[in-house]
């Protein structure tokens, strides 16, 4: 493997701001004379180590630039359909691990292009705009917005990291002709990248390699680099693939550049990759209608909105249209408002050509997957695939004493409509009934993909119960398959010997390991039972003190591991009905970790704490201090341990086979199961 660094005598590209070119200024014209990619040899690879060899510039002089991510030659179909491709659009996603800075980047790329006024305030992650977005970090739904460059409209969609949303990652691939992988510059491709890279090299898009946080202290860029490239020959990507563009970039100083150790000033070398490797859209101009509903928007005024790109024709405010599922189920629909991406807002448009992404009102029944078509001659395109889920839980109506209290939605009519609601927008996401009326069963990709669902619920003002996450298993010839995921776990050498026996109790196989920076950090990588990770996340940070990381990915199905025992303690749970005590609690903690204070109500059943011992343990937390007529001196002081502050995702991940979590609007508890309760008797 060759790294080539060519240099050119033309000028012919321009940043955000065209300037003259000075010594001490990073310009356009060191973009156009430098040439960074990837040039794969016929002889097999011996090597990983990048090598620079210097081109021959008189050669050079007369070729005509291209980037190393040239398009392929048009075939004799495509020609014979005439189809062609637009130049003035780029439609592109970025995708990465989760936290590898896809979000910051966007914020810079939309800053440098002024989509914002000089003085407007802008907050940090503006794409993130959902409430749950910012409180967890993370990119949970994916957003369009725009930018101008040169004249030229690039369409940009963040797209979320977390492998549980992978769903939404690969909807939106369906609208684009080339991404941008984020890759952190000293982690390097993590189970995510591998991810959302395999889902785009099967579309076969183009694709740019972004090495962000260039900035960091430990930043290894060559490895990096040699990493991406390995995983590109892993996934069998093609030559023209492999032969990728490399930008090295600081998404939050708002600077990339050809190579780590001279960064422009602002993003201009990012842009004209993007101009120059990733093609415009390839159309057909003069054809019938059709564009794929890629994603829903609800507006409550404008009712359902369907996001997706016009492959072919031109769409038209009012016009009347075939709605296709597929050829026999079509019904006729009328566009009543059309929308495109201009900035960070929607506009208003008259009509929209081919190639170009925009939102669609007046098609109040229309789902994700179904096909916009031209009213006589239009034909559906291929709906959308998506991975089967592989965790599910149980959703059932609130049962307990406290039931109604906080909530506005309790009944199973409630829970079941908005259930069912939620399966138009999410696609990844399956509901099916449960063994009573009023139990349902919902699987997802993860047990975050459903915790997400459950938190948005509970701020809408649902009130119900979850159990457990259970894995989704398969059975081949008669044998019992279960989900295995890729396990990596980056944990600092004097608390690797606790992660490596917790991940072993629970069927863990390690298959790779080693050292990583100069912070004494080990990096490992295990397979195993997805059942083995419920639960792990806590476990795990205690172990490693806090210090260890722990991320996953979906592997596929293997023969079933054996029995797993995710918790050694049991619960303290609570005698009676009542308010907690002082005095009460004072002689409970001796048992084992609260989960409660002082003056909060309980009920028979529910979970107030952990016992320090197997099995569950029957407390009276309500017991008051009997009242005497003989007077003490003086009253005994009574010192309480601080009680642990389970978040949802927590409590999720606490709870065993016989126990439940009660969710409402305000408050979070865990009971056992009374049908379990009934059966221990």
């Amino acid at each position: 493997m060759d790294m080539a660094v060519s240099f050119y005598n033309n000028s012919s590209f321009s940043l955000l701001k065209p300037r003259t070119p000075h010594p001490s200024s990073y310009s356009s014209t060191l973009l156009a004379k430098q040439h960074f990619g990837f040039n794969l040899s016929s002889s097999p690879i011996t090597t990983t180590s990048l090598k620079f060899r210097h081109c021959n510039t008189a050669t050079q002089r007369h070729r005509r630039i291209q980037c190393s991510v040239s398009p392929p030659a048009e075939t004799a179909a495509e020609k014979k359909s005439r189809l062609m491709r637009r130049s003035d659009i780029r439609n592109i996603a970025i995708i990465a691990h989760v936290d590898h800075g896809k979000t910051t980047l966007v914020d810079a790329m939309l800053k440098q292009a002024k989509v914002f006024r000089d003085n407007q305030t802008v907050k940090e992650r503006i794409m993130d705009s959902n409430d749950l977005e910012r409180e967890r970090g993370i990119t949970i739904l994916s957003k369009n917005t725009s930018i101008t460059y040169n004249d030229t409209k690039i369409n940009i969609i963040d797209t979320p990291g977390h492998s549980d949303f992978g769903g939404e990652v690969e909807r939106i691939l369906n609208m684009v002709e080339g991404v941008l992988l984020v890759v952190d510059s000293v982690e390097g491709p993590m189970p995510q990248t591998r991810f959302v890279l395999k889902k785009a090299l099967e579309f076969g898009h183009a694709v740019v390699v972004v090495v962000n946080k260039i900035d960091r202290p430990s930043a290894r860029p060559d490895y990096v680099i040699n990493s991406t490239f390995e995983l590109f020959i892993e996934l069998n990507a093609t030559d023209e693939q492999c032969d990728f563009q490399a930008i090295y970039a600081s998404g939050i100083q708002g600077k990339a550049g050809l190579s780590p150790d001279n960064l422009a000033d602002d993003l201009g070398p990012l842009f004209e990759s993007i101009m120059r490797c990733i093609p415009g859209p390839r159309i057909e101009k003069d054809g019938a209608l059709q564009m794929l509903a890629t994603n829903l928007e609800y507006d409550e005024h404008k009712g359902r909105i369907a996001i997706g790109r016009l492959h072919a024709g031109v769409l038209r405010k009012g016009m009347e249209v075939r709605v296709c599922t597929s050829e026999d189920s079509c019904r006729y629909a009328r566009i009543s408002e059309l929308f495109v991406y201009e900035k960070f807002s929607r506009v208003s448009a008259e009509s929209v050509a081919a190639g170009d992404i925009c939102a669609v009102c007046g098609i109040d029944d229309i789902q994700i997957g179904e096909t916009i078509a031209d009213k006589v001659s239009g034909k559906p395109l291929p709906s959308i695939k998506v991975e089967e889920p592989t965790v599910k839980m149980s959703f059932s109506i609130n049962t307990s004493p406290f039931v109604g209290r906080e909530g506005k939605y309790v009944t199973s009519r409630n829970l079941r409509d908005r259930l069912y609601r939620e399966l138009e927008r999410n696609l990844a996401m399956r509901v099916e009934d449960g063994e009573t009326a009023d139990t349902f069963i919902v699987s997802g990709r993860g047990t975050l993909h459903i915790t997400i669902l459950i938190e948005n619920m509970r701020r809408e003002g649902y009130e119900f119960m979850v159990g457990p996450p259970k894995v989704i298993n398969k059975k081949v010839n008669d044998k019992l398959l279960e989900p295995y995921e890729i396990a990596t776990v980056e944990v600092p050498e004097e608390h690797m010997g606790p992660v490596v026996e917790l991940l072993g109790k629970r069927r863990g196989q390690m298959f790779h390991m080693q050292g990583v920076g100069s912070e004494g950090t080990t990096f490992l990588k295990y397979k195993i039972p997805t059942r083995g990770l419920l639960g792990l996340r806590n476990a795990i940070l205690t172990a490693s003190r806090g210090t260890a990381i722990l991320n996953t990915i979906f592997d596929g199905y293997g023969p079933w591991a054996g029995d797993i025992s995710t918790r050694d303690q049991g619960s303290l749970v609570a005698f009676e009905d009542g308010t907690t005590t002082s005095y009460a609690l004072s002689s409970s903690q001796e048992r084992g970790q609260m989960f409660l204070g002082p003056g909060v109500d309980v009920y028979k059943g529910q979970i107030v704490g952990i016992h320090q011992r197997p099995g569950d343990l029957s407390l009276n937390v309500c017991k008051k201090k009997a009242a005497t007529n003989i007077r003490s001196n003086k009253e005994q002081t009574v010192v309480l341990d601080t009680p642990l502050d389970y978040s949802l995702d927590d409590c999720i991940e606490y709870i065993q086979e016989d126990e439940l979590v009660e969710v409402t609007p305000l408050s979070i508890r865990m009971c056992k199961n009374p049908k379990f309760a009934k059966r221990g008797r």
